[in-house]
């Protein structure tokens, strides 16, 4: 027993620790080392066997005692690791329970028989970008379960009752032992009768077949706020699967698709777009008209402006999901647009100011030629 650990220092705890932190570190550990996690580690498999020792110890409180007061001694004869110490008394329903439903997928275990919310349900609509920017309201018609008339969802026929199911007792769950590799554990499954609400239907509502729902075609209406963007979501309570056993219903979640823009992208709440100016104007200067999604705003362009100049419109952008008061800007670039035909008025135009540009960079450059060689011959 000497080359033994102690169980507290194994799962990483004090000798105060709470029964609660001892299944959390536990936990813990044997998600790190379980076998279905490490395939072919040997010492993986080790330390998942003696965390599963120490547990199984420490978990109870008369061999913690015993182990608290001789230590390892205590458990001569009947220990010598995972594969000869005796787990047939610990109820590790809940420790693997939720470590499975972890590892593949699935939830933690719980009575079924209980009010039970329903399932959430989803939907997706299409909007437009400016619909988005500003908010709008859309209907949309879906098929929603309710509450059967007839047996006012207890699913059994009008003059008849369900009654409790055989097999778990009205538990909704049934325990069953399992040989693994610590010995013989204790699991827990939703009842395969019943499947989990712990009643058994005889005699079905012919309306709704025991189901103790109907569905009918409805429209909802749904608000989507001003600033929503592309792929989130807007929740409706209360709209989802009826819930069970007296629990609430689920919610109706409505994904928002928004429609590509021609002119304007979106980045967070600010906006984006492209506007051709002439070469004159960027020249020049002067008046432009750009596109906004409040409508068309006059800038003055000034005189040398380059293209991809960035021009920033304040409070032009989108409005703030959390504050539609407060909005993001709309930043346009401006590019100059270079002819791409021309008729030969405009091209003599167009040579003619080249000419000038030109020749004043000539008639500059003769003049001081002139002038040094009358320097050099005086």
């Amino acid at each position: 027993m000497a080359d033994k650990r102690d169980y507290y220092e194994v799962l990483g705890v004090s000798r105060s620790a709470t029964d609660d932190e001892l299944k959390k570190a536990y936990r813990k550990l044997a998600k790190q080392y379980h076998p279905d996690t490490n395939p072919d580690n040997a010492e993986a498999e080790s330390k998942f066997k003696e965390a599963s020792e120490a547990y199984a110890v420490l978990s109870d409180a008369d061999k913690r005692r015993q182990y608290d007061q001789f230590g390892h001694a205590a458990f001569e004869g009947g220990a010598g690791g995972a594969g000869g110490f005796d787990f047939s008394g610990m109820d590790m329903g809940d420790i693997f329970g939720d470590f499975f439903g972890d590892l593949f997928g699935g939830g933690r275990s719980s009575r079924r028989n209980g009010p039970m919310q329903g399932a959430n349900l989803r939907t997706s609509v299409r909007i437009t970008f400016e619909e988005a920017v500003f908010g709008t309201e859309k209907e949309l018609d879906l098929n929603l379960k309710d509450e059967c008339s007839s047996c006012h969802g207890s699913g059994a026929k009008h003059g008849t009752s369900s009654e409790t199911c055989k097999k778990c007792g009205g538990k909704g769950q049934v325990v069953f032992t399992q040989q693994s590799l610590f010995g013989m554990v204790r699991n827990v499954q939703t009842c395969p009768d019943c499947r989990g609400s712990g009643k058994i239907i005889k005699d079905k509502c012919p309306d709704c077949r025991g189901e103790g729902y109907v569905t009918s075609r409805k429209r909802i209406k749904v608000s989507i706020p001003a600033g929503i963007d592309n792929g989130q979501s807007v929740r409706i309570r209360g709209k989802g699967e009826p819930g069970t056993n007296g629990g609430p219903r689920g919610d109706l979640l409505v994904n928002i698709d928004v429609s590509r823009h021609p002119i304007f992208q979106r980045q967070d709440y600010d906006i984006f777009s492209t506007v051709p100016i002439s070469y004159g104007t960027a020249a020049l200067g002067g008046d432009i008209r750009i596109k906004t999604v409040d409508g068309d705003v006059i800038y003055n362009v000034k005189s040398g402006t380059q293209t991809d100049t960035k021009v920033r419109l304040r409070d032009k952008g989108v409005p703030s999901l959390r504050n539609k008061n407060v909005r993001g800007d709309h930043y346009v670039t401006l590019v100059v647009q270079v002819p791409t035909s021309l008729t030969s008025e405009q091209k003599d135009l167009l040579r003619k100011f080249d000419e000038a540009l030109n020749g004043k960079s000539e008639e500059k450059t003769s003049n001081d030629k002139e002038k040094g060689k009358k320097k050099f011959w005086k």
